[in-house]
């Protein structure tokens, strides 16, 4: 019998590029707890990956045995790879811990279970890798690898030692820094339609992978960053979102001071995990004002969310986004230069029928402070990638029991208050 719980949902929020990729390890060890942007306790640690995320500045790690990235270029292969590795990972578990990492594909826990709150707030599915042995965690982040590009798997290691990097040398007093979930929805299976979940605060994959029809989507997903930019154990400079960061102002930077001016009086908007989600587009810069060039461009920085996996994967989600870009708004607000030295970073969203991506600034450290290092503002940001058209893998049971949002307070945010700046998720 499957694991089917209930929690409270809480709001608040190119894989082809032109970098060489590189190859990323994850040192498992015991004892580090997930920074949250919140002051709130657990007694629970985590597994602490010493992560090099894939930018220019980076050195790559000597990965550990067993710890490679995917060689996967089609969807096909993709899938194959990821249910060959969840049946490995399921392998390792105790009956009792297989029961608690799967659920059947449409329980309604999918909907409440990701978030980009700390897991003291939003409780996450299936298991904690802090409670599992090391074989048992190297296995569970081998399902990772095998679903994720080299660069995507960077960006999400660079992630997760930002966290065990604020545990070391920040000011928090968060206690559920390196909580870590793994969850499958329905069997892994490479005929048939399965979804991975993983996720803490600052990162919350959806990926449903479906053999029967060649296709993977990571519609919902959460990506987020805090810091910026840190030094990791091995004294290498890690930057999670730069490529997300480069992508993002090549975009603006090709636009005319017209089209920039028009981008930068649009609404910038945010549906997060528990939001009630229309995904009014708002005014800003069309993609019917883009010239070629510039859509490709834009496409290049959407992808970051959107094609997470393998090449043919990532083609086949740009060319439907591509399809309806003209009716796609883009707004921005913040900063026009990328120069992290100045200011309070940027906020932008872009909202089509095929495509929702929000990216936000958090004016706010939450006590997670370091000096010299930036840990608000551009170091400190949410994201949100979903598919108006496609989100939970178009799931009518999913799409029902979320009802694209519920379970929060005002503004979209936590039962009780907790109003977000900008209207987007609060500075946690």
């Amino acid at each position: 019998m499957r694991t089917s719980r209930t929690t409270d949902t809480l709001s608040a929020p190119s894989l082809v590029r032109r970098r060489s990729l590189r190859a990323v390890s994850l040192l498992l060890t015991g004892g580090l707890a997930l920074t949250g942007c919140a002051d709130v306790a657990s007694t629970s640690g985590a597994a602490s990956p010493s992560a090099v995320s894939g930018t220019s500045s980076s050195t790559a790690a000597d990965p550990k045995p067993g710890a490679g990235t995917t060689s996967s270029t089609t969807t096909e292969e993709t899938i194959s790879s990821t249910s060959a590795a969840a049946e490995a990972f399921l392998g390792t578990l105790s009956d009792e811990q297989r029961e608690t990492v799967l659920y059947d594909y449409d329980d309604a826990t999918k909907t409440t279970s990701w978030s980009n709150f700390p897991v003291t707030f939003v409780q996450r599915a299936g298991l904690n890798l802090a409670d599992l042995t090391d074989e048992q965690k190297t296995a569970a982040l081998a399902v990772l690898q095998a679903l994720l590009s080299d660069e995507a798997y960077n960006t999400v290691s660079g992630i997760m030692g930002g966290d065990e990097y604020l545990q070391q040398s920040s000011s928090s007093t968060e206690q559920s820094l390196g909580q870590y979930y793994i969850a499958f929805f329905g069997d892994p299976s490479d005929t048939s339609a399965f979804e991975v979940q993983f996720g803490g605060h600052h990162l919350g994959i959806n990926a449903t992978l479906d053999g029967a029809t060649d296709s993977i989507t990571f519609a919902p997903t959460h990506l987020g960053v805090q810091p910026a930019a840190y030094t990791d154990a091995g004294g290498n400079e890690v930057r999670p979102f730069d490529g997300i960061y480069t992508d993002a102002f090549a975009f603006f930077d090709s636009l005319t001071e017209g089209q920039q001016a028009t981008i930068t009086s649009g609404d910038v908007s945010m549906c997060a995990p528990g939001d009630t989600c229309d995904f009014d587009a708002g005014a800003g810069l069309t993609g019917a004002d883009l010239t070629n060039a510039q859509k490709q461009l834009l496409l290049d920085l959407i992808v970051n969310w959107s094609g997470m996996a393998d090449e043919q994967t990532t083609a086949d989600s740009r060319a439907k986004i591509e399809a309806t870009l003209d009716d796609t708004v883009i707004a921005w607000s913040g900063e026009t230069t990328y120069d992290m030295s100045t200011g309070d970073g940027i906020s932008f969203s872009i909202s089509g029928p095929d495509v929702y991506v929000a990216f936000q600034a958090q004016q706010g450290s939450a006590g997670a402070d370091v000096e010299g290092v930036s840990t608000s503002g551009w170091g400190h940001v949410h994201t949100i990638y979903r598919d108006p058209t496609n989100d939970y893998a178009n799931s009518v049971t999913q799409q029902a029991a979320s009802g694209m949002g519920g379970g929060t307070g005002p503004g979209g945010g936590p039962p009780g208050g907790g109003t977000p700046p900008n209207g987007g998720p609060p500075s946690n």
